[in-house]
């Protein structure tokens, strides 16, 4: 049984805090000044914010959420003030806003051109799994999905630009630098994830966008929040929305594990000058998740999964194009951790 959020301290219908020097605004005041209804799922634990469209889900000090459906990470945990939650106004700005309602994030644009960066390759061969001889490694396999992608999205209708087409590794700066030199509406970038702990239980996809400027990064390498803004930045939103899009329809066709949105300040990231994010397919060193990856009918399954998301995010930002795209992929179109 949910019970109806108690206000706390009592203030009007902007109740705010600072916490750990951060602006932190009431959860359920948010809530209610954007038409929604706030209740304790379990109360001091999870708070749950719905109306007829929309269902959010947070946990108490965590910065894990859950947007319709889909895990988002937050820059910072929600705080339980005196039994009223609080979330940072960086959060309802760069996070909720943008995601729940797009349409006034977006500039109207067609996508005509997507680059896609198949991890590593060369001398760096990212992840590595079994033995030296006959293992696997991370490099070929962001190399054979970047092909199948390649080939789905020609067929979508789209212009496809590569980072590489073969075993060689371009540096980190030249891949973005690519994509913005080429005109590229979208950059994608591959990679495979691996752990050292908890092989048999960490699986499943991730999908990362440019972190805000004041936050943290929340990969395990990340920046702290003192880092300044980048060329990314001014495309966050978009960025967002679209990592938002695919991840969800990866972690859907796919019926995976699904570890979440992420921010992070790769640095293929960082320098793309139009919507830009970087998919971990899925985690190699599990054992049964790593030997899908293995296997090229699965990573075209998973090629197909990232197609829909582009053509999702397609609709929201050129909703009359993307009426005309066959997602069927029957257009024929023209063209063609670890350091990120």
């Amino acid at each position: 049984m949910l019970l109806v959020l108690g206000f706390a301290l009592g203030a009007g219908p902007a109740d705010a805090a600072l916490i750990n020097g951060r602006n932190y605004v009431a959860l359920g005041d948010w809530a209610r000044a954007s038409g929604l209804s706030a209740a304790w799922a379990r109360r001091g634990a999870e708070i749950l914010v719905t109306n007829r469209t929309t269902r959010l889900l947070f946990d108490v000090d965590s910065a894990q959420a859950q947007i319709n459906g889909v895990n988002v990470r937050l820059s910072f945990p929600v705080a339980n003030v005196k039994g009223t939650p609080f979330i940072a106004q960086l959060d309802v700005d760069k996070t909720l806003r943008p995601l729940l309602y797009p349409a006034g994030y977006l500039q109207p644009k067609k996508i005509i051109t997507i680059c896609l960066d198949p991890g590593h390759g060369g001398r760096d061969s990212g992840n590595r799994v079994g033995g030296l001889f006959f293992g696997h490694s991370e490099k070929t396999y962001t190399l054979a999905l970047a092909l199948e992608l390649r080939d789905q999205l020609q067929r979508a209708g789209f212009k496809v630009i590569l980072t590489r087409n073969k075993d060689v590794y371009p540096e980190l700066p030249a891949r973005p630098a690519l994509a913005n030199k080429l005109g590229a509406d979208l950059f994608v970038s591959l990679h495979f994830n691996a752990t050292q702990s908890g092989r048999n239980s960490v699986e499943g996809p991730e999908t990362y966008c440019i972190t805000p400027v004041g936050a943290s990064s929340s990969n395990a390498q990340g920046e702290g929040g003192g880092s300044g803004a980048t060329v990314a930045n001014l495309y966050g939103n978009q960025s967002l929305l679209f990592a938002y899009q695919v991840q969800k329809a990866v972690v859907q066709y796919l019926r995976a594990d699904d570890r979440g949105v992420r921010r992070a300040r790769f640095a293929v990231l960082r320098d793309a000058a139009m919507p830009a994010i970087l998919i971990e397919g899925g985690y190699m060193t599990h054992p049964d998740e790593g030997k899908k990856i293995f296997d090229a009918a699965y990573r075209k399954r998973m090629a197909t999964a990232i197609v829909q998301g582009i053509l999702s995010y397609q609709k929201l930002a050129a909703p009359m194009v993307a009426a005309k795209t066959n997602p069927a992929g029957t257009n024929k179109g023209s063209g063609a951790k670890k350091s990120k």
